[in-house]
């Protein structure tokens, strides 16, 4: 196969059908998880895949996805899109370039952010649209709010674009915060993080009955259980998969059916990963009535079809979990206080899920519940790591925080939005 020139690596182009659907074709030599590193990064744009096809003969890929922007009026960066997407393929250029992209594999360097303002709802989210929109992405935060109406955010992060080193990006970055908070913003500043901070902002500890609900594999459907599902979805949250080796000579052919969601195709491609399998060619159709059906034809990483029975209950269980339940959203008491606490699971390679703090902090502020403190860390099980977002949430009038019905409301509009639902 000939090799295509630099700028047709990939390609951004819209649909002629349809103003809104974007195409992107990423044509490339092929690597492990390429196809969820892929899908990773259009799901931290904000876009939404409605279709896609991947294809690899194991040393050559060709990827195409039709995506649209989630909601519509988002704004979407297409020539940085582009960029990262070109940053994630294995490159094929010749040495001068591969030299100068020789230090990507060294962890990014973490800045840390302290904005110091005065409280108002939604305030959280106003900071974090700005940080999405600018690239940057949050590792971690400590929000504190003082007794006489301030509030100071503290934010790990990290620079999609690697720019954080120069004054004129740290200068932009606070800018465009003061922008955003306007005559409320009293300082921001934009730093390297030193060691400590990365242990002051680490996760304070959860309780063994918060740690059973979050991470337990199978969720309970009980009234009681903060996490379960209002009745409309759990008419239709199924997942059906099916296993076949005899439709392809070389290739296990996984079936899968499902309701549609944010995020699934990178849950789907996150799990094949981690599982070390290989997608040597995939189909994924629009949505139907809203469920989707995928055809992968998969093998493992020495070239051969799962025909172990036992691995294969063990891969279509992963999938399901995943797929039914990648975020765990629950509402419960931390002393008089009520805590907000979503969870996702870590890559293998480590990287947590994007966008998840972005959404929860806007399902609050589409509520008008302001958050007192907040803070994002990890935690680990037996067989995984987790990344833990928790929110300390303000009394309000609409919705009284003792009330089982507020805090059902609340946890239902938080998971829907993750979920994009």
């Amino acid at each position: 196969m000939a090799i295509p020139c630099w700028d047709d690596i990939v390609l951004i182009e819209k649909e002629k059908s349809s103003t809104d659907t974007t195409v992107i074709t990423v044509n490339c030599p092929d690597k492990a998880g390429l196809g969820c590193d892929l899908a990773r990064i259009v799901l931290e744009f904000g876009l939404f895949i409605t279709r896609g096809d991947f294809s690899t003969d194991g040393k050559w890929c060709y990827v195409v996805l039709w995506v649209v922007p989630r909601p519509i009026s988002l704004k979407v960066d297409w020539e940085s899109l582009k960029n990262r997407l070109l940053s994630a393929c294995p490159s094929c250029l010749p040495k001068f370039y591969l030299n100068q992209s020789s230090n990507s594999s060294q962890p990014p360097p973490l800045y840390l952010l302290k904005v110091f303002s005065l409280d108002r709802k939604g305030l959280l989210h106003d900071v974090t649209k700005v940080l999405s929109e600018l690239e940057l992405l949050i590792q971690r935060v400590k929000v504190m709010t003082t007794p006489d109406g301030k509030v100071l955010d503290l934010f790990l992060i990290t620079d999609d674009m690697d720019l954080l080193h120069t004054k004129k990006r740290r200068d932009d970055a606070c800018e465009h915060i003061n922008d955003e908070i306007g005559e409320d913003c009293i300082s921001c500043e934009l730093e390297l993080a030193g060691p400590e901070y990365e242990s002051q902002l680490g996760l304070s500890s959860l309780s063994k009955a918060v740690c059973e609900e979050l991470f337990c594999c199978e969720l309970s459907d009980r009234e009681a259980c903060s996490q379960a599902l209002s009745a409309d979805i759990t008419k239709v949250k199924k997942a059906t998969i099916t296993v076949d080796n005899h439709l392809s000579p070389a290739h296990t052919l996984l079936q899968i059916q499902c309701v549609d969601q944010k995020g699934l195709i990178y849950d789907i491609l996150r799990t094949a990963k981690d599982c070390n399998i290989q997608v040597a060619y995939g189909r994924v159709p629009s949505s139907v009535k809203g469920y989707r059906t995928l055809d992968l034809f998969i093998q493992k990483s020495d070239g051969g079809k799962i025909v172990d029975r036992e691995f294969q209950d063990t891969l279509c269980s992963r999938l399901k979990e995943e797929m039914l339940h990648p975020l765990r959203v629950t509402i419960t008491n931390r002393g008089p206080d009520t805590e907000l606490l979503v969870a996702n699971p870590v890559e293998l390679s480590g990287k947590g899920r994007p966008r998840v703090f972005y959404d929860v902090t806007n399902a609050l502020k589409m509520l008008g519940i302001c958050v007192f403190s907040a803070e994002i860390g990890r935690h680990s099980t037996t067989d995984r790591q987790w990344e833990v977002y928790r929110f300390l949430l303000i009394e309000s009038c609409e919705f009284p925080l003792a009330s089982k019905r507020a805090k059902n409301e609340i946890a239902d509009r938080v998971r829907r939005t993750l979920m994009g639902w």
